[in-house]
């Protein structure tokens, strides 16, 4: 009996594991890359603009046109939308959500651009479940990561198996978690 089961655990093991390869890696990178968003932005760049412009950019007085005009001068990116968040200032929207904060009385402004940073964006995308259908794959994939967990505890028997070393390893997986839970 425990022969057969060894045996299943393995094929099992095996075959899933390999559909589920690229799952893994891209749910490893984006694991990684979302860790630690305090550090970096995972899925955009930013760069920064200094400018000054000489359009009257006063509320009121500037028109979409001129607001158009200036973000012409800065950049190629199209104008989404504008406000005034404080008096003698406009913060532009611009698509893809960069945007222009400018001084209406001295012209001085700066830029922020956001640029999807490749590979991340992506694959962070997918961890965000950003659909039904790869919500769906999702839980096939975290269903299989239990059933690897489980078909491993029976491949490798004696010493190094679940009653000896394996378990010592397995026991530790487990209080880890949860000894960062209690401390934490």
């Amino acid at each position: 009996m425990m022969k057969q089961v060894r045996k299943w655990s393995r094929i099992l093991h095996r075959d899933i594991g390999f559909i589920f390869i690229g799952a893994s890696i891209i749910f490893g990178i984006s694991g990684i890359a979302l860790n630690h968003m305090s550090d970096w932005n995972p899925n955009y760049t930013v760069e920064n603009k200094k400018f000054t412009t000489n359009i009257n950019l006063t509320k009121g007085i500037a028109t979409d046109e001129d607001i158009v005009t200036v973000v012409a001068e800065i950049t190629k990116i199209k104008y989404m939308n504008h406000y005034y968040p404080e008096k003698n200032w406009i913060k532009i929207f611009l698509k893809g959500g960069s945007s222009i904060y400018v001084n209406t009385l001295s012209g001085k402004g700066s830029a922020e651009f956001l640029k999807k940073r490749p590979i991340f964006y992506e694959v962070n995308f997918l961890h965000y479940n950003p659909n039904r259908w790869w919500t769906w794959f999702s839980d096939i994939f975290s269903a299989s990561l239990i059933l690897f967990a489980i078909t491993s505890l029976f491949m490798v028997k004696g010493k190094k198996g679940i009653i000896g070393r394996g378990g010592i390893y397995t026991l530790a997986g487990i209080v880890i978690p949860i000894l960062f839970l209690i401390y934490s």
